[in-house]
Formats: C-alpha cells, sequence, structure tokens
C-alpha cells in the first residue's frame, strides 16, 4: 500500500463561519498589501490566533504542528489528518492534510501550497527555533522574514462585524456574572460557583450561536487568599463569612475572548477593605474616563499611576491597565502592542477594543488583604469610547448578605 505524504479531502459541506466571506476576504486584501509592501511572496502563520483570524479555522494542536499559507492568489490551511475534515469544513481556505506515516511531511504539505520561493514571512513571536530549521532544511528558503508585528498592527483596528462579536460575547460574560453572584453562599466551593457561571454562559453562547463550536469558555472565581492573583486557577476553598470574592467570566465565541472582573465580598467589608476598594473604583472610573482617540498607552497609564500615588497605594498595583480584544485567550494570542502600559506608546484609534482593568493587591496579615480588580470592556470610536459591559460595580452592587 502506498501512503500519501498529504492529501485533499473536502469531507461534507462548508460550515457557517462566525464571519461572512466578505469579512475574511478583507482581512487577507489587507494581509497582501502588507506582503507587497514588504516584497514577500508568501506567509506561513503557525499561531492559532492568526490561523483563525485569515481562514476562521481555530486548531487544536495536541503536539502537531498546523499552519496557513498565504500567497498573492491562495490561502491554504495545512493540517494534521487526525482532524480529517473539520479544518476544510470550518475555514473559508483550501486544505492540505498531512499525514503522520513520515517525519516532517507537514514540510512537504507545507512546500506542495508554496512552490518555489527564496523569501517566506513567519511568525517571529510563535516559530520555534527546530521549526525555522526545519523550514529552512526542508523549504530551501534562503530568508524567512518576521511578519508577526505588521499582522499584529493589522488585528488591532476591529471591523464592525468583530465588534458585533465582542459586543455579544460582552452581553454572555454579564450573565455569567450574575450566574455566579446567584451561587454565592457560606460553605459553597468555589468550583461550585465557577461552573454555575461557566454553564450558564455556554447556554447563552449556544442560545446566540447556534452554528459555532463551542469550547474553552470558562471562570475564574477566587475567593479569601486567592484573590491575591489575577490569573490563580479555583479550587474546592469553601466560602466563609469575611471573604474577599474575585469574579472572573471569560466568554469564548469562536476564539473570540470577552471577560468581565469585579470584586465582591461576602458579609460587611471592614474599613480599610473599604478604602482600598473604593480607591480601586475610583482608578477604574479614572481609567474608563481617558479612553478616547488620540489617547496613548502610556499616557493613560501615567495618569492612573499618580492617581495611585496619591492614595499611597501605586506600591500595590498588580499589573498593567488593559489590554486589546479580538481573537486571543489565556493560551494563544496576544496583542501585545495595545497594552496600557509604561512602555507601550500606542496611540489609540476609532475601531480599537480595550479593557480598563486596575488591580491592587495586599498581601495577607495586612488590614484589607486580598485582591481588588474591575474589568470593563470599551468600543472606540470618533468621538470617544463606549462601555459594553454591563455588569454593576462597586461596594453597593457587590456586598453579599452572610
Amino acid at each position: 500500500m502506498t501512503r500519501p505524504d498529504f492529501l485533499t479531502l473536502e469531507n461534507g459541506e462548508k460550515a457557517t463561519l462566525p464571519f461572512g466571506r466578505d469579512e475574511y476576504d478583507a482581512r487577507l486584501s489587507t494581509l497582501r498589501a502588507i506582503m507587497a509592501r514588504r516584497d514577500i511572496p508568501a506567509v506561513l502563520f503557525t499561531s492559532m490566533h492568526n490561523i483563525a483570524y485569515y481562514s476562521g479555522f481555530l486548531y487544536c494542536s495536541f503536539g502537531r504542528p498546523y499552519g496557513c499559507v498565504v500567497t498573492p492568489d491562495r490561502c491554504t490551511t495545512i493540517s494534521a489528518n487526525i482532524d480529517l475534515g473539520q479544518p476544510w469544513r470550518r475555514s473559508v481556505a483550501d486544505n492540505v492534510i498531512y499525514t503522520d506515516w513520515q517525519r516532517n511531511n507537514y514540510w512537504r504539505a507545507v512546500g506542495s501550497v508554496l512552490g518555489r520561493v527564496d523569501r517566506l514571512g513567519i511568525e517571529g513571536d510563535h516559530m520555534t527555533l527546530a521549526s525555522e530549521r526545519a523550514a529552512r532544511e526542508m523549504l530551501g528558503l534562503s530568508d524567512l522574514i518576521d511578519i508577526a508585528p505588521d499582522v499584529m498592527r493589522a488585528r488591532m483596528i476591529k471591523s464592525p462585524a468583530e465588534i458585533r462579536l465582542i459586543t455579544e460575547g460582552a452581553r454572555v460574560a454579564d450573565i455569567g456574572g450574575k450566574a455566579i453572584r446567584d451561587a454565592i453562599r457560606i460553605g459553597t466551593r468555589e468550583i461550585d460557583v465557577a461552573m454555575a457561571g461557566r454553564d450558564a454562559m455556554e447556554l447563552a453562547i449556544a442560545e446566540a450561536f447556534p452554528e459555532a463550536e463551542y469550547r474553552d469558555t470558562w471562570v475564574w472565581f477566587q475567593s479569601g487568599l486567592n484573590t491575591d492573583g489575577a490569573h490563580n486557577p479555583v479550587t474546592a476553598r469553601k466560602l466563609a463569612a469575611g471573604d474577599l470574592l474575585s469574579l472572573n467570566t471569560f466568554p469564548m465565541i469562536s476564539g473570540y475572548y470577552t471577560a468581565l472582573e469585579r470584586t465582591l465580598y461576602l458579609g460587611e467589608p471592614d474599613p480599610e477593605t473599604q478604602r482600598i476598594w473604593q480607591a480601586n473604583v475610583a482608578a477604574h472610573e479614572l481609567g474608563m474616563s481617558l479612553i478616547r482617540p488620540g489617547a496613548t498607552c502610556s499616557g493613560i497609564c501615567a495618569e492612573i499611576n499618580r492617581f495611585f500615588a496619591d492614595e499611597g497605594l501605586l506600591q500595590s498595583r498588580t499589573f498593567g491597565y488593559g489590554h486589546s480584544f479580538g481573537i486571543l485567550s489565556h493560551y494563544y494570542g496576544r496583542e501585545a502592542g495595545l497594552e496600557l502600559r509604561e512602555d507601550i506608546d500606542t496611540v489609540l484609534e476609532p475601531g480599537m477594543v480595550v479593557s480598563m482593568e486596575p488591580m491592587l493587591t495586599i498581601p495577607e496579615g495586612q488590614p484589607g488583604a486580598g485582591g481588588y480588580r474591575e474589568h470593563d470592556i470599551l468600543v472606540l470610536n470618533e468621538k470617544g469610547a463606549v462601555d459594553i459591559t454591563g455588569f454593576p460595580y462597586g461596594i453597593e452592587a457587590n456586598t453579599i448578605s452572610a
């Protein structure tokens, strides 16, 4: 039996994708303009976020390489045989499947689409050293050009279709937040509260997007000491009176991430907890007022830093004050050029979508100990910014009777 190195198999019919063909065509047109400007005849994307952005297909790697080859006239995903026809169905692109019957069949499949080129655009922030060596050896390439910064900047401006999907995600995040708030009781485990929020969001996503694939929606619900870090996993800790709580909902819709984060308290917060919480809320409101076209990421950060310094709390700040939204997740993707940090000077523009999320953490054993965080998502337009998060924040809204 002769086993092929790669093959094509259009199994079934093309599925309904999160966006129409015109959306993907517009993205590819922008990419090809970048390629022409930089004299790059072809690009190989390898990351989950860029492959999904340009083709619609969001892969599950499980240790196997995936790709999307873009040339002046073709867009082709490269997928593992284990997924058979699903990558073709779930993309606007052509598809080539590579088999695992011989080492480096992935690169043979890539080469079959590329043809003879001597320059290839790659994602410098994603391709490994081993992949780079294989690309040069298997494809005979003399020049690999990092195109990741260019495509990141292109992704930072969202289309109207993307903004509609992100707005739906924010609505679903609010649904999860309400389910979490309703589930909070003394003696209830963090995991039980988190599952209530996750289930509510997944049901809401399935109702709003009946033709989508469903995966990756999650909740981090933290209590007491566990609130000190923004990304602390859920545990089986039981809630107790006097707990500071952190609600974090993350609906995922076709690779698009949105979030809601809120500070809560179980019982009556003590004076120092109230002081720190109110200061963080004030910083949150200040930050939201600063998000507008023409503002810089570093400038917004500097203003909030000054506020926290005046409050004697700057040393308790945990991380940057916000970031871009779009096709990203906690394990793939990031538009690092649009984070509200001291070292990012990007100028905000209409079409960008950013969060405002100040966080203060007070170490265990000190008055007001715990992590305080509020998080809203704002969409920039020509006049300013629109807050698409609806869940209330602050002491009055989120103090829960013990």
